[in-house]
């Protein structure tokens, strides 16, 4: 017999397919204790969903005051904060006190690898910036003091 692929040709059809069957599975064998690959979900990042406004005092925005207030919040798998901690203060406590009673409300949608949420640890400046204009609620301040 020839060794090339034209000895296949000189088979009889039906032989030709069971040969055709019996490779197909000796092939199908080969692979057979293997699980196929399971499918790669490419990751997500860390995402804000619900971030309101911290309170900002009004006795601290008629007195002109301003600052920004830096905290360690590590987000959990749920997307809620776990952890909420002062980094780095605005300078004034009734700032700092606000950003940290506010941010454990925030919700996320947490970051995940391969389909899987994971915690992750971000550093969050919260911003509180005094008016440009004296807010009229100022003026029934000052007449009660």
């Amino acid at each position: 017999m020839r060794s090339d692929s034209r000895a296949l040709l000189l088979l009889p059809k039906p032989a030709q397919g069971v040969i055709a069957i019996a490779c197909s599975l000796a092939l199908a064998a080969c692979n057979a204790d293997q699980a196929p690959p399971a499918p790669v979900i490419a990751p997500t990042e860390l995402a804000a969903v619900d971030t309101p406004k911290p309170d900002y005092p009004l006795e601290l925005a008629c007195a002109g005051i301003s600052g920004t207030t830096v905290l360690v919040v590590t987000i959990g798998i749920e997307g809620k904060p776990t952890d909420v901690r002062l980094s780095q203060s605005s300078g004034d406590a009734r700032l700092d006190k606000s950003a940290l009673e506010r941010v454990p409300s925030w919700r996320f949608n947490p970051p995940t690898s391969n389909g899987k949420p994971y915690a992750k640890t971000i550093q969050v400046p919260v911003n509180f910036k005094a008016p440009a204009e004296r807010p009229a609620e100022c003026f029934a301040l000052d007449a009660a003091k």
